[in-house]
């Protein structure tokens, strides 16, 4: 069983920055397609971004399209993802993930480990 922790969460305003991390335990972390979602109240999950086992490929949503940056140091077990220029349509708890799919990946459902989340709340 894979364990993933994220932390970095906060109250922000708007046109700040915060950096979450996604500390992963018990499987081997570089074996793993990382990735990040989001959930707002009253809305369904939505995919954010992700990350290839190398670190060297990366997709995102159009909507986090230049503003937020995925990264992962596979050293260290972690992921990372920096959010900068937030808006108020960022408030959201966000959630890492791992997938051992071939390739990235936007369904949730390729996705085997979720964190419990953290929340951002981007204040106007």
């Amino acid at each position: 069983q894979m364990q993933l922790v994220e932390s970095g969460g906060g109250l922000v305003q708007a046109g700040g920055s915060l950096r979450l991390s996604c500390s992963a335990s018990g499987h081997t972390f570089s074996l793993y397609i990382m990735g990040w979602f989001r959930q707002a109240p009253g809305k369904e999950r939505e995919f954010v971004s992700a990350i290839s086992r190398s670190g060297l490929s990366t997709n995102y949503a159009d909507s986090v399209k230049g503003r937020f940056t995925i990264s992962r140091d596979n050293s260290k077990n972690t992921m990372y993802l920096q959010m900068n220029s937030l808006e108020p349509e960022d408030t959201a708890v966000y959630s890492c993930a791992a997938s051992n799919s071939l390739g990235l990946v936007e369904d949730a459902g390729k996705y085997a480990y979720w964190g419990q989340g953290t929340q951002v709340t981007v204040s106007s």
